[in-house]
């Protein structure tokens, strides 16, 4: 997957995460995280174009943030676990995909404006 650099949160003033990887083809996206063992703390999975997520596979449980296309957060969904299916986010066009916990540590909230960071 193609690395990207990480995303800071414009309006907390706050890094997000420092490394994202890219799921920008369907196979990228249809594969995942499915086949890891976890998600590192700063490292996150962006998966576009994305309205929903499924936990089908996943031997861990994870945060998922649902953006707009100017990458606002339209939606959080904490603590998804395996076997689980996500809601659909019409106004969504990608998902980031973090590290259990990642919601709360980074203290996001639905409307935050996101960027990608240098």
């Amino acid at each position: 997957m193609a690395l990207k650099r990480g995303l800071y949160n414009k309006t907390r003033e706050r890094p997000v995460v420092a490394k994202v990887d890219l799921a920008t083809t369907f196979f990228k996206r249809l594969k995942g995280l499915l086949g890891t063992k976890s998600l590192e703390e700063d490292h996150g999975l962006f998966l576009s174009p994305c309205k929903s997520i499924h936990m089908f596979g996943m031997k861990y449980a994870i945060d998922a943030v649902f953006l707009n296309k100017d990458l606002m957060v339209v939606e959080l969904v904490e603590n998804i676990q395996p076997g689980a299916v996500s809601g659909h986010y019409r106004d969504a066009l990608s998902c980031l995909e973090l590290a259990q916990g990642t919601i709360k540590r980074v203290n996001l909230e639905i409307g935050d404006q996101l960027c990608w960071s240098d």
